[in-house]
């Protein structure tokens, strides 16, 4: 038997959101995509169960997990379409400018020598938002500017494995640190100051603590930009960044279901709260075309954050793949954008980055000053 059919007979062990029946009877799996001993597929769910349906995914990834010759399993829920959603033709309010706030603490100035600073968000982990914050990072280092990259995910740091940095960053003075550096990048990471494998149990403080070190306390030099590579959610990193530094904008990064786009749709009224300009949304994970066949594959749904920018009035900045090409350069460190540049999801990177600089520098503002409503 193929691998799928061999998934499809591993998940009808899965009982369905209700322990009745299976969730390939019930008609709750998508199509199952196999290639290079991985598999993809979507689970569909009533969106207000996806946190308690949660353990079913988890049963699915495993159960697609004991298949031989399955090394990777790939598993997303999605929400089930309901009456007046988007198709159902309901009028939709415009999206309203959040209202400025009056008065509030003095606005912190910006940090000596960088032009820009552009966060990369999302709204839920997983998405595929390190991977892209590195490569806009390289992409707008290939438009001529200097550029650093701060990865700001205390809990979770990429950047060193994605960029092949291995070592400690030395220190100026005995405090100030120098950034590293790799493809002409300025990096700063907790991953260069910890082992990959300790966990960091920190509460908000300590974390609010780290993150103004690494951008006020690091010998950054003369930068055009500093991509921040953010912590996944609306949380105190966010808050930090908001408040203690000028915001040039924002990137938000979905992947196309519908319950990735809630969670990446409170990140963009986050930084709307406080000010900051959302340059625009980015959809991961967009499509697959089978190494095999060449045929597209819409796994996680399509277009869904192109909608949903259009919706909100935000620029929408470009579909990139599920592409086994972005993900083995990532994993060797040597990100597609450096290691094969004239490749068509290459050439996307640059298209947005080129965008997203245009956004920036027209949108570039003083910092916010955060209102609690």
């Amino acid at each position: 038997m193929a691998i799928k059919d061999l998934v499809v007979e591993q998940l009808k062990r899965v009982k369905g959101p209700d322990l009745t029946g299976n969730i390939v009877d019930l008609g709750l799996v998508s199509e199952i995509v196999a290639a290079d001993g991985k598999v993809f597929f979507s689970i569909t769910v009533p969106s207000d169960r996806a946190e308690e349906l949660e353990p079913l995914r988890i049963a699915a990834e495993k159960a697609a997990m004991s298949v031989e010759g399955v090394q990777k399993a790939g598993v997303v829920l999605t929400a089930a379409k309901q009456g007046g959603g988007p198709s159902s033709g309901a009028a939709r309010p415009s999206p309203q400018p959040a209202p400025k706030p009056q008065g509030g603490p003095p606005k912190p100035a910006g940090i000596p020598g960088i032009g820009a600073i552009i966060a990369v968000a999302s709204g839920k982990g997983g998405v595929g938002k390190s991977t892209t914050a590195v490569n806009l990072a390289l992409a707008l280092h290939g438009l001529g500017l200097k550029v650093g990259i701060l990865d700001a995910d205390i809990y979770g740091p990429s950047m060193p494995r994605l960029l092949h940095i291995t070592g400690r960053p030395q220190t100026v003075d005995g405090r100030t640190l120098k950034p590293m550096e790799n493809y002409g990048l300025k990096v700063m990471s907790m991953g260069f100051l910890v082992e990959e494998d300790t966990p960091m149990i920190w509460r908000g403080p300590m974390v609010m603590s780290a993150l103004n070190q690494m951008l006020k306390e690091v010998e950054w030099g003369e930068l055009d930009v500093l991509v921040v590579d953010m912590p996944p959610g609306t949380g105190d990193a966010q808050l930090t960044m908001a408040q203690n530094v000028p915001l040039a904008g924002a990137v938000i990064v979905s992947t196309p279901q519908d319950l990735a786009l809630i969670d990446a749709r409170k990140g963009m009224s986050m930084f709307r709260k406080v000010e900051v300009p959302v340059l625009g949304i980015v959809e991961n994970m967009s499509y697959f075309i089978c190494p095999d066949c060449g045929s597209r594959h819409d796994i996680f749904s399509h277009g869904g954050a192109e909608k949903e920018a259009e919706r909100l009035g935000v620029p929408f900045l470009g579909a990139i793949p599920l592409a086994m090409d972005i993900r083995e350069t990532s994993d060797s460190g040597a990100p597609i954008v450096v290691s094969d540049p004239d490749s068509p999801h290459a050439e996307v990177y640059r298209a947005i980055a080129k965008t997203v600089w245009e956004g920036a520098t027209a949108s570039k503002q003083e910092a916010p000053s955060i209102v609690f409503d």
